[in-house]
């Protein structure tokens, strides 16, 4: 795990991180819909999972700008930014109806990722534990398929005032929408660090980056 410091003096987003770091203690969350009929198609003609392909997607996206990388030191009250973040898959147990965590490490390589995030799966189903642990996984960020439900709108909420900058995703089953299968995502940040235009920005970035995997054009 590597990280730089961010000098607060020249962070471009200076004014904004004080008022909502300060002044206005807040999250902000949207949810949309994400046309994965390209990301389908694959995945049955590759005979991979949609899921991990997704999930490969999103984690290369949420890498691919400092903003969803950030962190914030309590104890100094410093802002970081991550090398990496890496995805918290969670596997659903039907027998007891509960969850495991699933620490899995992003590798920009598809093949590399799929192999192992599908490994991690696995050995999590062999267990029933929840497992959680966070303080030793600072730089892994939520990722949370609800697989029951095509939903329309999705809130997390945390404390007052807590700094967590991470990302917290989750997305929902697709459904056929005038012949597209569109799937809800909800994208989760802090205000501190994010603001309208970057939470947008992730729906964008999936969508070029699930036309370049799939070799179509948008």
């Amino acid at each position: 795990m590597n990280y730089r410091i961010i000098d607060k003096e020249t962070y471009y987003r200076k004014g904004v991180f004080r008022h909502f770091s300060e002044d206005c203690k807040c999250s902000v969350s949207m949810t949309a819909r994400v046309d994965v009929t390209k990301l389908v198609k694959y995945s049955k003609s590759t005979e991979t999972k949609f899921y991990i392909n997704f999930l490969y997607l999103l984690t290369k996206v949420l890498n691919s700008r400092d903003d969803y990388k950030m962190g914030y030191l309590w104890q100094s009250g410093e802002i970081i930014c991550y090398d990496v973040i890496n995805p918290t898959q969670y596997v659903f147990h039907e027998d007891t109806e509960t969850c495991t965590p699933v620490y899995s490490n992003y590798d920009p390589d598809y093949k590399t990722f799929y192999e192992n995030a599908l490994a991690d799966v696995e050995k999590a189903k062999q267990t029933r534990e929840y497992g959680l642990d966070a303080m030793n996984h600072p730089n892994w960020f939520d990722a949370s398929y609800i697989s029951w439900l095509s939903y329309d709108s999705l809130n997390i909420e945390l404390p007052d005032g807590y700094l967590y900058f991470a990302p917290i995703i989750n997305w929902g089953k697709y459904r056929e929408e005038n012949g597209r299968l569109m799937l809800p995502l909800t994208v989760r940040m802090n205000h501190a660090i994010a603001d309208g235009y970057l939470v947008a920005r992730v729906y964008k970035l999936l969508e070029e980056e699930i036309s370049k995997f799939t070799g179509e054009e948008i």
